[in-house]
């Protein structure tokens, strides 16, 4: 069986097919090309195309988070500002880090950061605030590099990860409506106590379940939940299947899987520009076959009927990176505004093209009633 690809060139309407009955929508893990997922997921909130169940690993469930359960904000706006986390590129040429995602770890790195944080009677917030608002982003990025390069940090040889376990998490997810959401939800961490892949519905998701879930070795130290420490899922398992397996799942019976995968492509695979952008690829190399490798699975393993050799279900996925010009691959895994900009831009191009191709087997008739709580 070989999966649907759909690409960003303009394509002819599917043929009239019946219905999807019940969805399903994975999102991998990947970053900072998960701007990429950002843009698809705005072009079907754009044209109204909604999943039963959502199935995230890694950076993807951030994405889906703010997809679905965004903290003071649409989910349009909440994916759009993903977007903007970009650092501005005259300061990225010099320092190639996103301080503004990745940030010092350590008690005296987060008082310091509450002190940088409102309420509104702290006067030195006042005045910092005041002063960069309303500046080009060029500006205001270099003054989050100064607040970022005055921060006290606890690191040391000693220490299990390089970075705070995402300190906006909160102000960009709105946790206490995750357990309300319409789709079903779900997340997976790999327990290291226990040696097994941990997957966490949407009435069990907390901020630690999340933290945990985007533990990625090295880069942040493993979260501990009731004694067990866990790492980031998609280090392992970069698309979460398991929601639709048989046997591990509820959900076996979705009818449709749309796929949006960033990292099972080999373009990703180059020659590195310097020392920093080898050790990103160092990162990334391996997770390309991970991903490549488990699509594959899935559609041996689990979604062909073993008495007929048919596929259970329609698997369809989406070709982010396809619109990706040529000469912009070397930078795709840049954390610079002009690159997370740009992925954006082709991610939301490509879901359209998705939208316009699968619309009708997607999209809810009016008196479709909702299969998800």
């Amino acid at each position: 069986m070989k999966t649907v690809m759909t690409t960003p060139p303009d394509p002819a309407p599917a043929a009239t097919a019946k219905p999807a009955r019940k969805t399903g929508l994975l999102l991998g893990g990947g970053a900072p090309n998960s701007t990429l997922i950002a843009g698809a997921l705005a072009a079907f909130l754009d044209e109204g195309i909604e999943f039963d169940v959502i199935s995230a690993s890694g950076a993807g469930v951030l994405m889906g988070l703010l997809y679905t359960t965004p903290h003071e904000a649409t989910p349009r706006q909440a994916l759009q500002s993903w977007a903007d986390t970009g650092v501005a590129d005259s300061i990225y040429k010099m320092i190639p880090i996103n301080y503004k995602v990745f940030q010092k770890p350590g008690m005296h790195a987060s008082t310091f950061r509450d002190a940088f944080q409102p309420p509104a009677n702290n006067p030195f917030f006042q005045a910092f605030q005041q002063t960069f608002a309303g500046v080009p982003t060029a500006w205001s990025d270099w003054g989050k590099l100064m607040v970022s390069s005055l921060s006290p940090s606890d690191l040391s040889a000693k220490s299990l990860g390089l970075c705070a376990h995402l300190p906006f998490l909160e102000k960009a997810v709105d946790f206490s409506g995750v357990a309300r959401m319409r789709p079903d939800f779900y997340i997976n961490a790999y327990n290291l106590s226990e040696h097994r892949m941990q997957i966490w519905g949407k009435h069990e998701i907390e901020p630690i379940h999340v933290r945990a879930a985007l533990s990625f070795p090295f880069l942040y130290a493993p979260t501990t939940i009731d004694g067990d420490d866990y790492i980031e899922g998609a280090a392992l398992d970069t698309l979460n299947f398991d929601p639709f397996i048989e046997g591990k799942g509820e959900h076996y019976d979705a009818d449709t899987l749309v796929i949006l995968d960033i990292l099972g492509d080999e373009r990703l695979l180059r020659k590195p520009r310097n020392l920093y952008d080898a050790w990103v690829r160092s990162i990334i190399t391996p997770l390309v076959k991970i991903s490549k490798s488990e699509l594959r699975l899935f559609e041996l393993e689990h979604n062909t009927d073993a008495r007929t050799g048919q596929p259970k279900r329609r698997l369809l996925k989406l070709d982010l990176m396809g619109g990706i010009p040529e000469q912009h691959w070397p930078d795709t895994l840049d954390w610079s505004s002009s690159n997370m900009q740009l992925l954006f831009d082709v991610g939301h191009k490509a879901g359209l093209a998705f939208c316009r191709q699968h619309g009708d087997l997607l999209r809810r008739t009016p008196d479709a009633a909702p299969l998800a709580a």
